[in-house]
C-alpha cells in the first residue's frame, strides 16, 4: 500500500489544491504522510489493514467518501471526518433538520416527495423558492424558482432523474447581500473565513461559478454558531457556510465534510493544512 507505517493517509479521488497542500504541509512539517487514490483502493473487510495512520477524508463522490469511511472505520482506523458527518452534512435535508435542533439559525425550508405536493407547498407559500438537491456540491442542480411556469419545468425534469432528486428540498430565497461566508473550522476553532462574492449577474456565490473572495473578520457570535453547526453534524474538519438575512441576522445553509479552502488560505494567509495536519496528528493519540 505505499508508505509503511504513515503518520497520515489523504484519502482522495481528484487532486485538487488542497491534497497537494496538506502533502506540501507534510513535508515541511516532516510527518510521514501517505496519499492513497481511492479509485485504486481495495480493503479486505475481513483483514486488519497496513497501517494507515489517521486518515482524512478527501474524496470528492459523496458515495465513494461514504462508502470507504464506513470500511475503513470498520477496520479499526481513525478517520476524519467519521462516517456519521459524511452521511449527515452531506445531505442538506438533515443537516437542516440537526442545525434547527441545536439551535442553529436556518433559511425557511420546505420538503415535499412528490411533483404535486412541491407544486402545492409553493402555491402556498409563495415565490421565489431555491430548490437544491438534497446531495450536491458546486452549486450544481440548484436553481432559483421565480414562478409557477419555472417551477413546472424545473420539478418535472426531476422526476425523470435518480430518485434522491426526486426529494424537491425547498428553501427560501434569502434577501442578503450578493454574497456569502465560508468559516473553516479545524476542532473548536474558525481558523479563517471569507466572504465570496456573487459573479456578475450570478444570484450563486459558489468559487466555481466566478464568485470573489476577500477576509472575513471571524465576530464571537460567529465562531459559537459554527461550533453549534459542526457539532451538529458531528464534524472535526468542516466548513461552515453562512449567510447575512436581511430578516434573521446570520444563519447557517450548509456544513460541508470535504471542504475546499484555497481561496481561504490565499486571502486571509493561514496555513489552514498544516493546521488540519497537527489536528489529525493530536486526534490519532
Amino acid at each position: 500500500m505505499g508508505t509503511v507505517n504513515p503518520d497520515v493517509t489523504i484519502l482522495y479521488d481528484t487532486i485538487r489544491w488542497e491534497e497537494k497542500a496538506l502533502l506540501e504541509a507534510g513535508k515541511k512539517k516532516g510527518i510521514n504522510i501517505q496519499m492513497v487514490d481511492c479509485k485504486k483502493l481495495f480493503l479486505d473487510l475481513e483483514k486488519k489493514p497496513e497501517d494507515y495512520g489517521t486518515v482524512i477524508q478527501r474524496c470528492v463522490s459523496y458515495y465513494r467518501n461514504l462508502h470507504s469511511t464506513a470500511a475503513l472505520e470498520g477496520l479499526g482506523v481513525n478517520v476524519i471526518n467519521c462516517l456519521n458527518t459524511g452521511i449527515l452534512a452531506g445531505n442538506k435535508l438533515f443537516t437542516h433538520m440537526l442545525l434547527k435542533k441545536e439551535g442553529v439559525p436556518t433559511p425557511d425550508a420546505t420538503v415535499a416527495f412528490s411533483k404535486d405536493a412541491a407544486m402545492e407547498a409553493l402555491d402556498l407559500q409563495g415565490y421565489p423558492k431555491v430548490i437544491k438537491p438534497t446531495v450536491g456540491s458546486w452549486g450544481r442542480l440548484i436553481s432559483k424558482l421565480n414562478d409557477k411556469d419555472s417551477a413546472e419545468g424545473i420539478i418535472e425534469s426531476r422526476e425523470k432523474m435518480y430518485p434522491i432528486y426526486q426529494v424537491h428540498y425547498l428553501e427560501e430565497f434569502v434577501q442578503r447581500p450578493p454574497r456569502d461566508i465560508r468559516a473553516i473550522m479545524v476542532g473548536d476553532k474558525v481558523v479563517a473565513a471569507i466572504y465570496r462574492t456573487s459573479g456578475s449577474g450570478n444570484w450563486k456565490t459558489n468559487m466555481a461559478l466566478g464568485g470573489t473572495a476577500t477576509p472575513c473578520e471571524v465576530s464571537p457570535e460567529m465562531e459559537e454558531m459554527c461550533i453549534k453547526a459542526k457539532n451538529a453534524v458531528q464534524g472535526q474538519i468542516v466548513g461552515v457556510d453562512l449567510m447575512e438575512s436581511d430578516e434573521k441576522g446570520l444563519v447557517v445553509h450548509e456544513v460541508n465534510n470535504t471542504t475546499e479552502y484555497k481561496n481561504t488560505v490565499r486571502v486571509c494567509e493561514v496555513d489552514i493544512p498544516s493546521l488540519m495536519l497537527d489536528y489529525a496528528m493530536q486526534s490519532g493519540k
